[in-house]
């Protein structure tokens, strides 16, 4: 199964080949998408005798967080909550009440990382009754939104909620809203043939030990879920922005913004609503990790390259997550995309009239159009404060990114009003638009 040159997909295959080999991975399947198809696939090692294929089950891990922080989102799309909502006002009767659903989407909430019971991953599960039963103040770890905290519980409680709003499991709402329209059909609950078994390696002998899987019921969508590498390239082009109908492009988009970052000098890795986010080699990437007892997964997304790479092994440890970008690497390597064609675009000679230098006080801005028909303001010598505008019905013009994000763009006669800032064409033009007055330059 290969859309890839030959030499590509060799490369590929031994990338994939030297990690199995060199980890001692039981069995490894990996997976490319490009523009929202599956290009490429590998496997190595055997399930059951064989090699993996596309269609081979793997536990997801975590990655089962992202789909169920989709199904949130479904509801703030419907009104039915609100991202601020204190999630007590929503599930009651929990330490967390005060803590918002995009706290606990973002792991920010302050909740401690795994619930007070036997170790949740390798034991049959208790009901949301009992587990949130056990459940104390002392199992709040942190102030709300004061440090990013990666929470398990947090995700049980968001499964809570979604089963209160939907008057269903998690699970089948997940099917129902998500999957189902995905086209993701071997994504379930439990395992169901063919898949892999998870396994243990042992760290100084190459021997195996079986992992244990059970049902684990309220705890189920911090992790529970099983899939293929096909059914996973579909949520790889799902997360690089083909939303068919799922989401809106603009929810998408919000679930990938930065909510938080592990610190550290320059961010490389942070959260957003429900997806992990990296910055790896001039890359932006969204998606997800994932790990079980006997189980390793991962996916990621780049949006604005069009492509998307996964893996999933069936080893409670030993697959080294770069795996994922090195194989985009060689994709990169052996086949980069051209540029898009240039070509012109008719554009209103009303914006064309806007375009060119406008000043900030002293500082320069360039302001361009976009093919799209909407602005860019940007700094001429620092890009620090610049942002897209978009159009809007009343006339004026709303940032859509980066300093000026959500603040007005007005423009008048002879000059732009930037949520109060006023830029003219010359630097601090004289009379009425500049605040304060300006007098004249001198030596």
């Amino acid at each position: 199964m290969s859309q890839v040159e030959e030499t590509t997909a060799r490369a590929l295959l031994r990338r994939l080949a030297v990690e199995q080999s060199e980890c001692r991975v039981p069995s490894l399947a990996a997976a490319i998408v490009r523009d929202g198809q599956m290009v490429w696939f590998g496997g190595r090692g055997q399930v059951e005798g064989a090699a993996p294929t596309a269609d081979t089950q793997y536990r997801l891990g975590s990655i089962t967080k992202s789909m169920v922080a989709v199904l949130v989102m479904r509801l703030r799309d419907e009104g039915v909550l609100g991202l601020l909502d204190p999630v007590g006002g929503h599930v009651p009767g929990t330490p967390f009440d005060e803590v918002t659903i995009a706290q606990l989407l973002s792991h920010t909430g302050g909740l401690t990382a795994e619930p007070p019971t036997d170790w949740w991953e390798r034991t049959p599960g208790l009901t949301a009754e009992d587990l949130f039963a056990r459940i104390g103040p002392d199992e709040a770890k942190h102030r709300p939104g004061r440090t990013f905290h990666y929470s398990n519980v947090g995700y049980a409680l968001l499964g809570r909620l979604i089963t209160k709003h939907r008057g269903m499991s998690w699970y089948e709402a997940l099917r129902r809203e998500v999957l189902e329209p995905l086209g993701m059909n071997r994504t379930t609950l439990r395992p169901v043939a063919p898949h892999a078994t998870g396994y243990a390696v042992h760290p100084w002998a190459d021997v195996l030990l079986e992992e244990p899987e059970h049902d684990h019921v309220a705890m189920g969508p911090a992790g529970q879920l099983w899939s293929t590498a096909a059914d996973l390239a579909r949520w790889s082009a799902f997360l690089g922005g083909g939303g068919s109908g799922v989401l809106s492009a603009e929810t998408l988009a919000e679930m990938g913004e930065t909510t938080v970052v592990a610190d550290g000098d320059a961010w490389v890795a942070g959260f957003g609503l429900g997806l992990q986010l990296a910055r790896i080699d001039g890359r932006r990437l969204t998606g997800h990790g994932g790990s079980m007892p006997g189980f390793l997964a991962g996916v990621w997304a780049d949006a604005k390259a069009g492509t998307g790479v996964l893996f999933l092994a069936n080893t409670t440890s030993g697959v080294r997550y770069q795996l994922l970008n090195e194989l985009l690497a060689i994709l990169d390597e052996h086949e980069p995309r051209l540029p898009e064609e240039w070509r012109p675009v008719a554009t209103d000679p009303a914006l064309l009239a806007l375009t060119g230098l406008w000043h900030w006080g002293p500082t320069p801005f360039h302001l361009l159009v976009l093919p799209d028909g909407k602005l860019s303001l940007n700094a001429v010598a620092n890009s620090s404060r610049g942002s897209r505008f978009a159009p809007q019905a009343d006339g004026t013009w709303l940032g859509l990114d980066g300093y000026y994000a959500g603040e007005t763009l007005r423009v008048e006669a002879d000059h732009l009003d930037l949520n109060t800032f006023i830029l003219t064409r010359e630097p601090y033009e004289q009379g009425p638009p500049i605040p304060g007055g300006a007098g004249e330059w001198h030596a």
